[in-house]
């Protein structure tokens, strides 16, 4: 049977990421694939964004691939399902039928140490979490709040006897079904906050069950410690449960850590629930309360003294935000706002950096016809954009010409102006943005919100037409747009390619002196069983170790026995392993004298390696070579046998 497009564009880019395997985690948002990934030194970047469907790839914390909205949901699915996970949880590593301890331990060894990392700062981490806890969310607000506009809508329709008295029963169904959602938000968040900090979720949802004071019922009153006054149900809402259920999760760990196992399952969530259900009710709900109350209050106060000004700098800065992560913090803003005073007088300001996009987008397209691909890009991203859901516009079209981006930018801030002119034109929900968002608006000012979409409209044309058009960015596609240099740049990095095949053949040389031998007669199954790749193993007769081609040394183990390059050519990913669990000799019988990212030429030599001391402490000397990278090999072929010499050419690859 046929594979459809989505079940290829999932393959696709499975195999410029490096595999399943390469995989910690993946969700997924309204257009963007969110990848944890093991090893960033196996993506496989230019190709992974030339794979026709993917509009865009950023490298962050985790890799986000931008497919637009519906296909990233059902190629996540695919993904997931193919690595038999549920979205969110840990993929698992080679599952073979060996020791499970051994394949973790050989797995950890080789593909987790020394990973590419960006570097962290603790607000980076934080939105991370945030990200984490409320992007899995994201389809439930949608669907709610969209169900809550049309009841919204038909209620009002009905008060103005528009519709028949027999229709109050249905709306009445609309609105009990979204309040699934929003009457129980805590819980929700409680659960996925547990998760995101490795508590248990069940827990983590009777944190957020608490703050709803369930079983107190007047005249009964709990105190607030501080004022004195009672408690509110849902005092400190999002932000008390987030801090709540992030505190849980040390408490239940210590716990762990310190009761017996044979009494674990039931002191520990026994006493987690009960110390901080008491400090959640008596702090925690105070505290946040007031922060909360003072948050919204400050935010309503920003809006109704800068008026406008404030629209217009928080609808320009918005797409900045974006591109920095920081927009992340505004979820629990947002939710917050909603709970307190039944809408979010945000969203629809900075949803105008949305419509600066379109806007942008549609000088771009009648001052660049003769740019075909350019064009094209346009065409697709526009509609989506048109809905609310820019990142297709950001990321193929805008931002890679620079003062496009800009200019979108100050369309934003003009369509935040409009609306913040209105006052308190605020959502119900949050969702997507653009059109998408007018049955969302409350209090009947949508048409301040569509006056405010098509002035981003305006504004975001405007300055793009005039100001924000690169001059290259009209020429024909056969001369040198930013797209073209883009298309050459990737084919220069494929230079060694051959063009008709695609394929690649090398020849790699043994790092070591000594008797050659396939990889199944090495005593140890993950490699007997190629689960780190295939390749061959040397006995060796001297301890010298050189490089096996032209490359780049990726990773060097901290205990020596190990390092990883890539090739100069072809990017084939090759482990160098020496010895069979020298790993518990820490370090003792190897020198190695290269460094991480230093280049070096085949027949270099890497370090030394002391055989009969591997051999004293009862360790197999055999050094194994292997590409790890299986994905990319079309053939591999042994050209010799018996005794070699380091540095002579033995083993044959042909890649793509």
């Amino acid at each position: 049977m046929e594979k459809d497009k989505y079940q290829c564009l999932s393959d696709e880019i499975y195999a410029q990421i490096g595999g399943i395997d390469n995989v910690e985690s993946l969700i997924h948002c309204m257009t963007r694939l969110r990848i944890k990934i093991r090893d960033m030194s196996k993506v496989n970047m230019v190709a992974l964004k030339k794979i026709n469907g993917v509009l865009g790839v950023v490298e962050a914390d985790t890799l986000e691939i931008v497919l637009g909205p519906g296909v990233n949901t059902k190629v996540a699915t695919i993904m997931n399902d193919e690595a038999g996970v549920k979205e969110g949880e840990i993929f698992p590593t080679n599952s073979y039928q060996a020791s499970k301890s051994e394949v973790e331990r050989k797995a950890a060894e080789v593909h987790a140490a020394h990973k590419a990392s960006l570097k962290k700062t603790w607000w980076r981490v934080a939105l991370q979490h945030i990200s984490a806890i409320f992007v899995p969310l994201i389809p439930a607000f949608v669907g709610a709040g969209l169900i809550s506009g049309v009841a919204g809508i038909l209620r009002n329709m009905l008060t103005a006897k528009m519709l028949p008295e027999s229709w109050s029963l249905n709306i009445t169904v609309l609105a009990m079904i979204s309040s699934a959602l929003f009457s129980f938000l805590n819980i929700y968040v409680g659960i996925n906050t547990a998760k995101e900090f490795g508590a248990t979720p069940g827990l983590g949802g009777i944190i957020g069950g608490i703050v709803y004071l369930p079983g107190i019922v007047a005249p009964i009153t709990i105190p607030n410690i501080f004022d004195g006054k009672p408690l509110a149900a849902g005092q400190g809402g999002i932000i008390g449960v987030l801090l709540g259920v992030w505190l849980l999760s040390y408490v239940e760990k210590f716990f762990h850590k310190h009761i017996a196992d044979s009494v674990d399952i039931i002191f520990t969530p026994f006493l987690t629930i009960l110390i901080m259900g008491l400090f959640t009710v008596f702090f925690i709900m105070p505290l946040a309360g007031w922060f909360s109350n003072s948050l919204v209050g400050a935010i309503n106060w920003v809006l109704k003294v800068g008026g406008p000004v404030s629209g217009f700098i928080l609808g320009l800065l918005f797409l900045p935000m974006v591109m920095l992560g920081l927009h992340q913090i505004l979820t629990p803003i947002h939710l917050e706002m909603i709970q307190k005073i039944g809408f979010t007088p945000l969203l629809p300001i900075l949803a105008m950096a949305g419509g600066g996009q379109v806007g942008a987008a549609i000088a771009l397209w009648i001052k660049c016809r003769k740019n075909k691909q350019l064009v094209n890009m346009i065409k697709g991203a526009l509609p989506v954009g048109i809905l609310g859901v820019g990142e297709p516009l950001i990321y193929g079209v805008t931002l890679p010409l620079g003062r496009p981006f800009i200019t979108a930018c100050v369309g934003g801030g003009i369509g935040g102006a409009v609306v913040a002119m209105f006052g308190q034109v605020g959502s119900i929900a949050i969702g997507p943005s653009g059109a998408a968002l007018i049955p969302l608006i409350a209090n009947n000012m949508w048409w301040a919100y569509v006056l405010g979409l098509l002035a981003a409209y305006a504004g975001g044309f405007i300055a793009t037409y005039f100001w924000g058009v690169p001059k290259e960015a009209m020429l024909p596609d056969d001369q040198a747009s930013p797209a073209v240099a883009e298309r050459r740049e990737a084919e220069k990095e494929a230079s060694n390619l051959d063009m008709k095949t695609s394929t690649v053949i090398q020849e790699i040389e043994a790092p070591v002196s000594g008797k050659i031998e396939n990889l199944e007669k090495v005593d140890d199954e993950v490699f007997s069983q190629k689960m780190l790749g295939d390749g061959f193993a040397i006995i060796p007769s001297d301890g010298s170790i050189v490089a096996p081609l032209d490359g780049k040394i990726v990773s060097v183990m901290s205990t020596k026995h190990a390092l990883t390059m890539m090739s100069a050519k072809g990017n084939l990913e090759i482990l160098i392993h020496m010895g069979i669990d020298t790993v518990e000799l820490k370090g003792e019988p190897f020198t190695i004298t290269v460094k991480e990212g230093q280049e070096v030429k085949s027949g270099q030599q890497l370090g030394t390696m002391n055989i009969n001391k591997i051999k004293e402490a009862g360790k197999d000397p055999v050094v194994m070579m292997t590409v790890t990278n299986t994905e990319v090999i079309q053939n591999m072929k042994l050209l010799k046998s018996g005794e070699v010499k380091a540095g002579e050419s033995v083993f044959k690859v042909s890649s793509k």
